[in-house]
């Protein structure tokens, strides 16, 4: 029992309200980037934006413990805090990858990929305690998924007059 106290009860590097706050930070960047997702109708909204971002500053806070945990300060260890980073990113990708279709000639899912990937790194940004990149990344995201997609050309939905279409043609929105 005094070794699961032990186990349990060592004192991390950084005090547990910095983590909460390093967390719901990134639960509020997750959901702002989500939410734009889910207003424009589009796959993976709030819930995945928001546990990439989480997950991605869990991992980032585990990066900051890990180099400051004890049982790594041995020389034997060697500790490199960036392929927590690389790790992040190739795990982000692939979550991005699999929101991305083919069909029909057309690509859908880019803008959505390419948000859970950004919102991976402000995740790791939170969980890093990089609040001011995370916040200004999270700007940058809305500014380029909400505001730049009003400036975007709406290719597929002006139709010929000429050619007669089904009428799922029709209703057919650009994704991404």
């Amino acid at each position: 029992m005094e070794q699961l106290v032990e186990e349990f009860g060592h004192p991390t590097y950084t005090s547990f309200p910095v983590i909460a706050a390093r967390l719901l930070l990134a639960t509020l960047y997750g959901a702002v980037i989500g939410f734009e997702r889910e207003w424009r109708n589009r796959p993976a909204g709030l819930r995945t934006h928001i546990l990439v971002c989480v997950a991605a500053a869990t991992f980032g806070i585990l990066t900051v413990e890990i180099v400051h945990a004890p049982m790594f300060a041995q020389e034997a260890v060697k500790v490199d805090p960036i392929r927590v980073v690389e790790a992040v990113t190739a795990g982000v990708a692939f979550l991005a990858a699999g929101s991305i279709l083919f069909s029909r000639g057309e690509v859908h899912g880019l803008t959505t990929g390419a948000g859970m990937w950004l919102a991976g790194a402000i995740g790791v940004a939170c969980g890093l305690g990089l609040w001011q990149v995370a916040g200004f990344a999270t700007l940058i995201v809305l500014i380029v998924a909400g505001l730049l997609h009003r400036l975007q050309p709406r290719a597929g939905l002006v139709e010929d007059q000429d050619e007669e279409k089904p009428a799922s043609a029709s209703a057919k929105r650009p994704r991404g």
